[in-house]
């Protein structure tokens, strides 16, 4: 494989040297140089020192991931291997956890290999490849998936397809094709996942912590309201923490049924919960013409939707949307205000919080607050990796 040499502006080469993973794009001075994906590059200062080596992979976020701060290493089976490895001895605890068999096993640059993730689903592995340059190396990182654990069966996702076209055949990779749904347990709780039907497998494994907390503290006796709900999984968590009722609200059509689906898994009567198929922005018009009222919201919006009507970025309007979930929310009720958007912090997040509650003319209080769980594993040198930010508000009167 040809290696590229590229040159590090100084204002940045201490970053790399103090251990940037991310391959900025307005760090590099010869990106001319950078051709075909899956590249080793050599980072050097402008002396031409050798800083960091990587792979060039274009994703959103940049060019590419540093793997490694030797000059002589290769990026082979053994290498991936060792990140592997040690990835999987760091969440061992995970392993023997009687209540839970679905968790994230390697998170990306947190476990040292950029531009891809690992989810473990009760014997199944599902990997996410995030850029063509990381699936360049995929037979030695699948050979070394396969030699480091014992698992059922091997699926993939190509999250860089920009068609967005997923077949069966291609997302199923090694060992045995599962039966599908597969049924998984996060905290005793049962999850209907497919692992052969696109980037969407039924359940966001980063928000663990968020739903057991809403179960065992928050929703005994509310009247709960679940917005952008996907499959349901807040829903569930609510009623089986003692809700009196759930409201799950996503403009997906296939919601609907997958939501069904949770809730009878778990024995809960879906026809006494209301699962409605609408855009999330129209119902909280809709909320606030009918004067419905909760005890408990979640507001997880996607970083960026478009609907036919709204365009909505969390960086832009995160305040005017938690601004028209103050209207609904009950007097001392709790909102659980959520983003994965990296593009700001949690002190910014906040900042929002405080702005929306100002301009609402009420007052609130910070209950608790949550970021990535362990399984997605951060590192200091890289803080948009721990893109999650969840805030439990309560509404005070």
């Amino acid at each position: 494989m040809q290696e590229v040499r590229l040159k590090v502006n100084s204002k940045f080469a201490n970053k790399y040297r103090s251990g940037l993973p991310l391959i900025l794009t307005e760090a590099i001075m010869n990106q001319k140089d950078l051709i075909e994906e899956g590249t080793i590059v050599n980072l050097v200062d402008e002396k031409n020192k050798f800083i960091a080596k990587g792979y060039y992979g274009r994703q959103n976020k940049g060019y590419g991931w540093v793997l490694s701060k030797n000059e002589h290493e290769k990026f082979d089976k053994n290498f991936f291997k060792n990140k592997i490895v040690a990835a999987f001895n760091r969440r061992e605890n995970f392993f023997t956890d009687e209540h839970t068999n679905t968790f994230r096993v390697l998170n990306g640059e947190g476990d040292g290999v950029g531009g891809i993730t690992i989810d473990y689903f009760d014997g199944y592995y599902l990997i996410n490849w995030y850029s063509k340059g990381i699936y360049h190396y995929r037979k030695a990182i699948l050979a070394a998936l396969q030699e480091s654990v014992e698992f059922k069966g091997i699926y993939q996702k190509k999250r860089f397809d920009t068609k967005g076209q997923y077949l069966e055949d291609d997302d199923f990779v090694a060992g045995e094709r599962g039966d599908f749904p597969l049924i998984v347990k996060e905290n005793g709780v049962q999850f209907a996942v497919y692992l052969n039907e696109g980037a969407m497998v039924g359940v966001f494994l980063d928000q663990r912590e968020v739903r057991k907390i809403i179960r065992d503290k928050y929703a005994n006796g509310t009247n709960m309201l679940n917005t952008f709900s996907y499959t349901g999984a807040f829903s569930v968590f609510a009623a089986l923490g003692g809700a009196t009722k759930t409201t799950s609200v996503d403009l997906a059509n296939r919601s609907k049924s997958k939501t069904i689906e949770q809730f009878s898994l778990n024995g809960i009567d879906f026809e006494a919960q209301d699962i409605i198929v609408e855009d999330v922005f129209q119902y909280f018009k809709y909320a606030g013409r009918k004067n419905l009222k909760f005890d408990l919201v979640v507001l997880d919006p996607p970083s960026f939707a478009r609907s036919k009507k709204v365009v909505f970025s969390a960086e832009k309007d995160y305040t005017k949307l938690l601004k028209e979930t103050i209207a609904i929310t009950e007097d001392n009720g709790v909102i659980v205000a959520s983003t994965n958007s990296s593009a700001f912090g949690m002190s910014k997040f906040k900042g929002f919080i405080k702005k929306a509650f100002e301009e609402t003319g009420h007052k609130y209080q910070i209950l608790e607050q949550f970021t990535l769980p362990n399984d997605f594993r951060t590192i200091k040198e890289y803080p948009d990796g721990n893109y999650l930010k969840v805030v439990f508000i309560k509404k005070v009167v």
